[in-house]
């Protein structure tokens, strides 16, 4: 389409002085749809439909239609801010109607004066007319995975039973809807209006998605009044971009003279048009309404006129509008005052019903509020009724008497159930009305509550409970508000919940199964608030109330929880000893069992009892099946249950366990905290094996995620712990310093034992950066309060090994090697090969001579039957530096290149550089790096795995020496994610098999040439 030239073909009709505001939008659009004479390239490909920050592991499905995009097409934000009456509406109509003739597809949104509360208002009107139309079986082949997520939110489903989606899962949901439209159907246009009246819902989620509009052929164009926009909408103001909104000043002299001679007529004399540009101050809505009545009154437009003219103004607005309805008839009146009340897209039948109006008088009455212009044009014969404008709309509105007005709101709620539009379209007009102990008011505001939190909009359902308790309740009824009020405050404001759980449990409760449901919640939030000793508490104080059988096993099951996260239980050995008798008992019927025999595991795993019998109980926990989302337990005994797995030298397993949790995350919509967790989890997993590369680019997705959260939240501290980690282990001590700073790592830590322990990680990097004392200090300070309570395992607290390094740098040589000593007999009790060959080469670290490599060529020979392949790395460089410096240069060169490439693939750069230091100084020089394939066997790692499954000598089998045997057996456990006890599961679950032909497996590769 070519571009329009000269002023006068781009003004629209009513659009005077708005030049530069429609220049904005034509160069906007220009580019949009790929007219500029210089667009800037896009980049190659569309966004991922869902937060492209995240890796996907269990990406949303959609259709797959796509429209491709225009190549030179860029979108954009454009905004426009400016108080009442300046003409923001028809400027964005005029927009609409430009875009729309350029071929582009139009979403159009208004905010609402009265629609403000309305959870998902403004999202509703700019998606539902998209996709209402469609089946639901179309709806779900078009919305994939993300149909049971944002379907309520959008009105297109009913919410089912289960747990919500949290609002950050709910808006990468919505995210993904409008990417797909903007990809589907582009050049796609989103306007939207009255932007400081939409919902807050809707607009944190358009303000939080306005980024991305650049990257997507997607014009998204908002306008709002600049002294009336919510902090959701912070970012139109353009503070955090540096572009700032355009603003639309009052229409000149000469533009007024210009409108009023085009609606009035030629002959309108300047003395006139002065005056009527000084009665309404250049404000183009008045000026236009004005104009309106001076023809409709047939008033001479000259200087003799003039002097009506203030009469005539006043009528506009207030008072004088006041007076102007009331000529036009009781009935009429009460029709006005109903749609003020019912606010925008008004059906004339409830309108009716509200006003006390039958459909002839409704048609009469709307009739004349239209001649007066108050009530616009419809767009067809049955359309909904709409005011001129908003400013008509407030006026109606505020000059409806108090107590009549909180009448009519109360009436509409009637209305709006009685046409069948649910408990939260009515829960709205409850808002406004005086609390009255109507238990009808009550069971609709909880209904609503209930709709919206499985909406995912738990403010608003928060806004509803709080009106039921004050209207108030009924006795029986109160805790189960409390409780609902608590649970709908849990994401968001954890100190109000707990005051309102508390306050429940102090009413009279009838229902035992209300009752533990608030104890169960309380002590959840309890614990999630850095408070375990209150929620272990609570829960003992139930327990002695409690006499069914189940609900005690339950609430033992709770406390058991949250003590085992504690850092500080006084009880630990004693509670260890109940745990181990009950659940040796326990067949795992059911989940409280089941996460019973859980707990077990854990502890069994903390106090460094034989691997094997952890992994026995953890197995047994998993037999019936643990779920990660249901939101009346938590997922702290899963993610403890596959961390075992973990620490016992079987990362693969727990890799499936975690990314089978991950994909009940997603499906739940659960992509705040919880997937920061499992992404950050995920990432020290990786972290564990060794694969340096790919953790960072996990736990980064996960510290994202735990930003949007909140500062200093569980989430968080776990992703800075093992980001600081990675990095560490990457060589990068800086950057990990830096992360450190940024997030405010550091004391006070929470009392919780956090995978990886905060404190230690804290230790640790100020080991790493020469602060050896201060290192010293804080790991003394952790074994004197893990040691009374028997959390002993290096493999999932090495505070022990960090300690006896620091204690060799502060100038302790023998209290350091006897705490290296302790460390190394915890790892052989707990029998994990990871554990023992890390602590045997901390031990080598602080030994000397003779015994020193003899420590590293045993950590080797362990690390070899582990998946740790950083760890092995480590080992190997140090025990090629230990024999290089004894002169022995040929073994060196042998553990120094093989060192090498392992660091070489685990992408530990820092390392990589020691063993090439190391290497020159033996003058030897690198040679050619054999980059390991990935998750692939080749043909003989796997024929030595088999022969070892099977019992047979690997090295008889393959007719290799015995150290050619051991090296393949390494590389497997590292590939497969398991040690030698795991290696039959693993080769089952690695879905390779081998070729008939070749006896090579189908997913395998050659082995490299030496």
């Amino acid at each position: 389409m070519a571009r329009q030239d000269g002023r006068q073909a781009r003004q629209g009709f009513g659009l005077f002085e708005r030049e530069d505001a429609l220049d904005a939008a034509e160069e906007a659009l220009d580019l949009l749809t790929g007219l500029a004479d210089e667009a800037p390239s896009p980049p190659v490909s569309v966004p991922a439909p869902r937060d492209a920050r995240v890796i996907p592991l269990h990406g949303r499905t959609g259709s797959a239609e796509q429209r491709p995009e225009t190549p030179s097409a860029q979108g954009g934000v454009l905004v426009y801010a400016a108080p009442a009456g300046l003409g923001k509406t028809t400027l964005l109509a005029e927009i609409r109607r430009r875009a729309g003739a350029r071929g582009c597809t139009v979403l159009s949104a208004r905010g609402g004066d009265q629609e403000q509360r309305v959870a998902f208002h403004v999202a509703r009107q700019l998606l539902q007319p998209q996709l209402a139309h469609a089946s639901d079986a179309e709806l779900r082949e078009r919305l994939g995975s993300w149909y049971d997520i944002v379907g309520p939110a959008l009105g297109l489903r009913a919410a089912t039973a289960g747990s919500p989606p949290d609002p950050q899962g709910l808006r990468d949901g919505l995210d993904w809807v409008l990417t797909h439209l903007a990809v589907r159907r582009a050049p796609l246009v989103v306007v939207l209006d009255d932007a400081h009246w939409a919902d807050p819902e809707s607009l944190g989620w358009l303000a939080s998605f306005a980024p991305r509009a650049e990257d997507l052929p997607m014009l998204l164009v908002v306008a709002y009044r600049p002294d009336e926009l919510p902090d959701e909408g912070a970012e139109f103001t353009g503070r955090r971009s540096g572009q700032r909104p355009h603003g639309l000043a009052p229409l000149t002299a000469e533009a007024v003279a210009r409108l009023v001679r085009d609606r009035i007529g030629a002959h309108a004399d300047d003395a006139f048009c002065h005056d009527f540009w000084t009665v309404t101050a250049g404000n183009p809505f008045e000026t236009v309404e004005l104009a309106a009545k001076v023809r409709d009154r047939g008033l001479d437009p000259t200087a003799d006129g003039a002097h009506e003219l203030r009469d005539l103004a006043a009528a506009l607005k207030g008072s004088g509008l006041v007076r102007r309805l009331e000529r036009l008839g009781t009935a009429t009146v009460r029709l006005a005052w109903a749609c003020a009340v019912l606010g925008t897209e008004i059906s004339p039948a409830l309108a009716g019903a509200l006003a006390g109006l039958g459909d002839e008088a409704v048609a009469d009455c709307a009739e004349r509020l239209r001649e007066a212009r108050v009530l616009a044009a419809p767009s067809t014969p049955d359309g909904p009724l709409e005011f001129v404008h908003p400013l008509i709309a407030s006026a109606v509105y505020r000059a409806i008497p108090d107590a009549i007005r909180v009448a009519f709101h109360g009436q509409a709620a009637w209305c709006v159930i009685d046409a069948g539009l649910g408990p939260a379209a009515a829960a709205r007009h409850l808002l406004e009305t005086h609390p009255e102990g109507d238990p009808w008011v009550v069971t609709q505001l909880r209904a609503a509550a209930r709709e919206n939190l499985r909406a995912g909009a738990p403010d608003a359902a928060r806004r509803h409970l709080a009106r039921a308790l004050r209207e108030p309740p009924t006795a029986d009824e109160r805790a189960a508000v409390l409780f609902e009020l608590g649970s709908a405050s849990l994401l968001t404001e954890p100190a109000t919940t707990v005051n309102h759980l508390r306050a429940a449990l102090e009413e009279p409760i009838a229902d035992p199964v209300l009752r533990q449901g608030i104890v169960y919640r309380l002590s959840q939030v309890l614990a999630h608030s850095d408070r375990l000793v209150e929620a272990s508490e609570l829960l003992e104080s139930e327990n002695g109330r409690t006499t069914d059988a189940r609900s005690r096993l339950r609430i033992q099951a709770e406390r058991f929880m949250w003590d085992a996260l504690r850092s500080d239980e006084p009880e630990s050995p004693a509670r260890s000893r109940r745990l181990a008798a009950l659940a040796d008992r326990l067949p795992g019927r059911d989940l409280t069992e089941r996460y019973i025999i859980g707990l077990r595991a854990w502890d069994a795993t903390l106090r460094a009892e034989p691997a094997t019998v952890a992994l026995h109980h953890a197995e047994r926990a998993l037999e019936g099946g643990l779920s990660w989302a249901d939101e009346s337990r938590g997922f702290e005994v899963p993610v403890l249950v596959a961390l075992i797995h973990l620490y016992a030298d079987r990362p693969g397993r727990a890799e499936e366990l975690f990314a089978a949790g991950t994909a009940e995350f997603e499906k739940q919509g659960w992509r705040g905290a919880h997937l920061s967790f499992a992404y950050t989890l995920l990432g020290y997993i990786r972290l564990r094996r060794g694969r340096l590369m790919e953790a960072e680019d996990f736990v980064r997705a996960g510290l994202r995620l735990a930003e949007r959260v909140g500062p200093r939240t569980p989430a968080l501290w776990y992703a800075t712990g093992v980001m600081i980690e990675v990095l560490l282990a990457r060589g990068r001590t800086d950057e990990a310093e830096q992360v450190a700073r940024e997030h405010d790592f550091g004391e006070p830590f929470p009392a919780t034992v956090t995978i990886p322990d905060c404190e230690t990680v804290h230790a640790e990097l100020l080991l790493a950066t020469g602060r050896a004392e201060e290192a010293c200090a804080a790991l003394a300070d952790i074994g004197r309060r893990l040691e009374p309570r028997g959390k002993r395992n290096p493999s999932c607290s090495p505070w022990q090994l960090y300690l006896a390094l620091a204690e060799a740098a502060t100038g302790s040589p023998v209290r350091a090697l006897a705490t290296a000593q302790d460390a190394v007999a915890r790892a052989r009790q707990y029998g994990a090969p990871s554990a023992i060959g890390q602590a045997l080469r901390v031990t080598a670290e602080v030994s000397e001579g003779a015994e020193r490599i003899k420590l590293l060529e045993e950590s080797v020979d362990w690390l070899d039957q582990s998946p740790a392949a950083y760890e092995l790395a480590r080992s190997l460089v140090a025990l090629g530096a230990a024999l290089r410096r004894t002169e022995r240069h040929a073994e060196a060169a042998e553990h120094l290149y093989r060192g090498l490439e392992t660091a070489q693939d685990c992408g530990a750069d820092g390392l990589v550089e020691e063993a090439r230091a190391e290497l020159a100084a033996a003058g030897l020089r690198p040679r050619a790096l054999h980059t390991a394939d990935g998750n692939s066997l080749t043909a003989r790692e796997r024929a030595a795995a088999r022969a070892s499954v099977r019992g047979v000598d690997p090295a008889a089998a393959l007719g290799v020496d015995p150290t050619t045997a051991a090296r393949l057996l390494s590389s497997v456990y590292r590939k497969l994610g398991t040690d030698r006890s795991g290696l039959a599961h693993a080769l089952g679950e690695s879905g390779e098999q081998e070729s008939p032909a070749t006896g090579e497996t189908a997913a395998g590769t050659p082995d490299p040439v030496d």
